[in-house]
């Protein structure tokens, strides 16, 4: 049987678990006071249940067990992975879990800053350990560098922990990071396969599948959050993924994938932290900088400063289907080219009209 359909079954697996989990954890969210209540910093107006991590982990957990014990994790010609890259798959799927552990932890009893990170440092290092590490950098008018050890474990635990946190950070419109991730990693998916890793590409389908499917539910008006569970798994997924399936193919452009998928939330979480050390604060406060904030501060509705971000998302993944040489992937890049055109030029619009 082909590898890719085994990609095309995790997807829909997981989507099928997160439409039928997700509305169950609501319910007991519900009944147990699990709830997200409205002040401060948050845009909703009513109190929410906060704990839609609990499906997204699930629908991605049961599809890649159901895959494995199907047929097991196999590449492209229809062979088994080695075990250093079962490992590293490994290492992903249990440091997800660890990673969804923690932000469970943080809905349920409220951990501080430093605690969360020293927990995600460790849990890194240990990804980092197993061979969810990054061996490679490119350098500007140097090219690609190996790194040395000690130099490998710090780059690649700041790029797990960092990468969870700019998830985490953009969580907060009603289905701004469960799309952000999505949007992510079916471009993931498409372009672990164009490099010749399908074990990488099988949890990103099935984590695309999780993050989509919970979309029915947390889009605008949402009726539940995935709360700091859900979103520290799919970031540390995601950086997982990227590492695993795209940094270890050794390859210039390869290497660069990754930053490029994930532009939007890094660049946001950068942006903010520079801001707040600019102004003599802790990089950790929380405040309304953040894009979606500035959105909603410039006279956008809920709906329209979400699609925009979607839009932006998709532009910066359709650039990394071009440079990874995909067929067609300059095709998909201007087509996401002109969306994001339009999609600018109706914000912009929307914001004149509001501001008069």
């Amino acid at each position: 049987m082909p590898s890719h359909f085994f990609h095309l079954i995790a997807f829909a697996i997981s989507a099928a678990v997160v439409l039928l989990v997700t509305p169950l954890v609501r319910y007991w969210g519900l009944r147990s006071g699990r709830v997200d209540l409205p002040g401060g910093r948050k845009v909703h107006d009513q109190p929410m249940v906060r704990l839609g991590g609990i499906s997204i982990f699930l629908g991605t957990l049961v599809a890649l067990l159901i895959i494995w014990a199907a047929g097991g994790f196999i590449d492209a010609s229809g062979t088994h992975l080695s075990s250093a890259d079962e490992y590293a798959i490994w290492g992903v799927t249990l440091g997800g879990l660890a990673f969804f552990l923690i932000g469970l932890m943080d809905d349920f009893f409220g951990l501080s800053a430093s605690s969360r990170l020293l927990m995600q440092a460790i849990v890194a290092g240990l990804a980092w350990q197993v061979g969810v590490s990054i061996d490679f950098l490119t350098i500007p008018f140097v090219g690609l560098v190996s790194l040395p050890v000690w130099i490998s474990l710090p780059v690649t635990v700041i790029w797990l922990v960092g990468m969870t946190n700019a998830i985490n950070w953009i969580d907060g419109l009603d289905g701004l990071a469960a799309g952000v991730s999505g949007i992510a990693a079916t471009i993931m998916l498409v372009v672990s396969l164009f490099m010749n890793q399908p074990a990488a590409a099988l949890i990103a389908a099935a984590l695309a599948g999780g993050a989509l499917g919970f979309l029915r539910y947390n889009f605008n008006p949402a009726k539940i959050f995935m709360g700091d569970g859900g979103s520290y798994f799919m970031g540390f997924t995601l950086a997982g993924v990227g590492v695993i399936g795209l940094v270890k193919s050794v390859t210039t452009v390869a290497v660069l994938l990754p930053y490029l998928i994930l532009a939007v939330p890094i660049i946001d979480m950068s942006a903010v932290i520079l801001e707040r050390l600019r102004s003599g604060e802790s990089p950790f406060t929380a405040d309304k900088r953040h894009l979606h904030h500035r959105l909603l501060n410039a006279g956008l509705s809920h709906r329209w400063a979400v699609l925009f971000i979607y839009a932006l998302t998709l532009w910066a993944g359709s650039l990394a289907l071009a440079f990874a040489g995909i067929p067609s992937g300059v095709a998909y890049a201007l087509g996401a080219t002109v969306l994001l055109t339009y999609t600018s030029w109706r914000v912009r619009r929307l914001a004149r009209h509001l501001s008069r």
